[in-house]
């Protein structure tokens, strides 16, 4: 028996367990579920011990733990760094849930559960994957270190320091990270490119206190008049940012991969429907895949001050707060553009209120070569499993790791996602596709196959 046979025989078995993982409320933000976490932690390491890996442990952070697994076949062969999260959101709202949030439920072809697609389900169908080849080989082609970590949904904030503490133990030639979605049932398609983050805070103030609009109503500059009036001056009504030397470092996309975006199939009826609005809007030189993928951004995710409840208070604010945050392109730096932001508000400010930024995060974007030989081997890998050839997209959103394990290990990543555009993630009845569950299996046995036809060396 190969290993994909064993992969089609056992579904039954796999899918009892996923149901066992997905019971777990593993749920990281919230101090009353650390005992799951834990247990959550325990039951995954048990996993990779049952699916052959030698060496499997809970190692401590100064958070949540980490899962590390570690299985060397033979040292002429690729590692690779197999990364995933075990934690997952809160379920909240509990009365919007059709079915209870972990209690995994099968309905149609979909499994119903918190944490089903994000990212339970798609990092234990690599866990599976190893399994299949203990049980018929015997060992995989590759050498195999997992880290999972039970802070995702939190900021991962203590993974940088854990990864660079242990970079000897993690060291490898290349990742996958199975944690977002392809484009349809039977369409995969690979990332290459993320977008990083730039998110700032700014502070807009006037009077010491606040003060009766009646009296000095046109007379002292309302800060939340002035900061209106600075966020107006970012963007231009097309989209374009303002803010000098924004773009200098933006690269632009070249014209074989607005080819290969335009691949991606949109329906712009149906994204507007999806979106909840009747016109798009944006840079009119960029198609709306490009924008919402490939283009830098600026957006104000809050603003507030002076009175907000119920009913009328006539007030002037002291104080008035907006939060920006800024989706980056290759080859912006997160501080670079933090300070850019920071220097203009602070240059377009009337001299009759003071302002004040504050860097609050921020991530690198990431990019992997198309040419890339472990993309080559995704590209191979998914093509037989799904049966038709993925498209390559880039993702609009951030996922900070991949450009950590960039940075701190020298190494690029393959993200290989099994999940569906409309999974739910964060909301009420999150899901995952288990044909797509079983064919991520197939995908990561086959992709762990071929990529070890190439050397240590030529994935570097």
């Amino acid at each position: 028996m190969n290993p994909l046979d064993y992969v089609r025989k056992n579904t039954h078995t796999f899918l009892d367990e996923l149901k066992a993982f997905l019971s777990i409320p593993s749920i990281s933000t919230q101090i009353k579920h650390q005992p799951d976490i834990q247990k959550a932690a325990g039951w995954l390491r048990d996993r990779l011990r049952d699916a052959g890996i030698p060496r499997a442990e809970v190692l401590p952070t100064a958070g949540h733990p980490v899962v590390y697994g570690e299985w060397l076949v033979d040292s002429t062969k690729p590692t690779v760094l197999l990364y995933g999260h075990y934690d997952v959101q809160p379920a909240d709202p509990f009365n919007l849930w059709r079915t209870p949030p972990f209690l995994p439920t099968i309905v149609g072809d979909d499994i119903v559960a918190r944490g089903a697609s994000d990212d339970k389900g798609q990092l234990f169908a690599h866990v599976k994957a190893l399994q299949a080849f203990k049980a018929t080989d015997g060992a995989p082609p590759v050498n195999i270190k997992c880290i999972f970590e039970g802070e995702e949904e939190v900021g991962s904030m203590h993974l940088d320091p854990f990864i660079m503490a242990h970079k000897d133990l993690l060291a490898a030639d290349v990742a996958v990270i199975s944690d977002s979605h392809i484009l349809g049932k039977d369409l995969p398609s690979i990332l290459y490119a993320l977008r990083g983050l730039a998110y700032v805070e700014v502070e807009v103030a006037g009077p010491e206190n606040d003060l009766h609009s009646g009296i000095y109503g046109g007379a002292v500059h309302n800060p939340i008049n002035a900061l209106c009036a600075m966020i107006a001056r970012l963007q231009d009504e097309q989209g374009h940012i303002t803010i000098p030397g924004f773009y200098d470092k933006v690269r632009d996309l070249e014209p074989e991969e607005r080819a290969e975006l335009a691949k991606v199939p949109f329906d712009r009826e149906a994204w507007l429907q999806e979106a909840g609005v009747t016109a798009a809007w944006g840079e009119p030189e960029y198609t709306i895949v490009e924008r919402t993928t490939s283009r830098p951004t600026l957006d104000v995710n809050g603003i507030w001050g002076g009175y907000i409840e119920p009913g009328a208070k006539t007030v002037l604010p002291g104080r008035a707060y907006a939060k920006i945050s800024m989706r980056l392109v290759p080859d912006q730096d997160p501080k670079e553009v933090a300070r850019l932001v920071s220097d203009y508000l602070k240059a377009i400010a009337p001299p009759t209120v003071r302002v004040a930024v504050r860097n609050l995060h921020g991530g690198k974007t990431a990019m992997v070569p198309r040419d890339h030989p472990a993309l080559k081997a995704a590209f191979r890998a998914y093509t037989e499993a799904f049966g038709n050839e993925p498209v390559f997209m880039r993702e609009g959103g951030s996922i900070p790791v991949v450009a950590s394990l960039q940075t701190h290990l020298g190494i690029e990543t393959v993200l290989m996602g099994f999940g569906l555009p409309d999974d739910n993630l964060h909301a009420p009845n999150e899901k995952l596709h288990l044909p797509n569950f079983f064919r991520g299996i197939e995908t990561a046995v086959r992709f762990y196959q071929y990529l070890s036809d190439y050397t240590p060396e030529s994935l570097h």
